[in-house]
């Protein structure tokens, strides 16, 4: 199980069918918003739904300013898969790029994540609120080994791997063919095994003094990259 935190991820995951194995609510903090009440509403009625004082539901909470409700989810069972785009994530460290990641992957429809040796905790609460509720959504693998990585790659006909200062510029793929991106950590990069995995590498072209954008930032130009190619045609 994991922590769901505020209102609106709460919301967010009882629309997407979560099942709560418990939920705290304070209905005085509730009670001041519109989408407050309409989660009360709903959280009235589940059984494992109940009313708390504010500062048992803060007791319960990994933020500075809880929003009046905390709630411990089952895990959920991966999404039905779309073909054509898998991300995987090489050792992707930090909890706000890593959830980022996930929410960019579910708004373009990446078919599955996958998550390689040495990745943060998916379900770490940061991870989930800065994700937005694309866990329930996603297919979505954590801890997977590079062999059984290799198994989905095989259904792709390009791996491409975001890499600063390589020569092909992310927007020269063909993403419009079945394919597989790998962002690799923040601090030290590609992974030998992801360098050995990848096809081709590419990069994003930058004017200004910066050297490289966060995981976060690069893996969303490319998979929105993709998005656009898939849905307008490549020009």
């Amino acid at each position: 199980m994991f922590v769901l935190e505020g209102v609106r991820l709460i919301a967010d995951a009882l629309a997407s069918g979560a099942a709560l194995e418990l939920a705290l609510y304070a209905p005085e903090q509730l009670e001041a918003t519109q989408a407050g009440r309409e989660l009360m509403a709903r959280l009235r009625e589940l059984p494992r739904a109940l009313e708390a004082s504010p500062q048992v539901v803060r007791a319960g909470s990994d933020t500075v300013h809880p929003q009046g409700v905390v709630a411990l989810a089952r895990w959920p069972s991966p999404a039905p898969g779309r073909p054509g785009l898998l991300l995987v994530l090489d050792a992707v460290q930090d909890p706000g790029n890593l959830g980022t990641l996930l929410r960019s992957a579910e708004a373009v429809g990446v078919a599955e994540v996958l998550c390689a040796p040495g990745t943060a905790d998916v379900y770490a609460p940061k991870v989930v609120r800065a994700a937005m509720g694309a866990h329930f959504r996603l297919a979505l693998e954590q801890d997977i080994g590079w062999e059984a990585i290799d198994e989905r790659l095989a259904t792709v006909d390009h791996v491409y791997a975001a890499e600063a200062g390589a020569t092909m510029p992310y927007y020269a793929a063909d993403w419009r063919q079945p394919s597989a991106l790998i962002i690799g950590s923040e601090a030290s990069g590609l992974s030998e095994d992801a360098r050995a995995r990848a096809t081709k590498r590419i990069g994003i072209p930058m004017r200004g003094g910066a050297e490289s954008l966060n995981a976060a930032v690069a893996g969303s130009v490319i998979l929105f990259e993709a998005l656009r190619q898939r849905s307008l045609g490549r020009s």
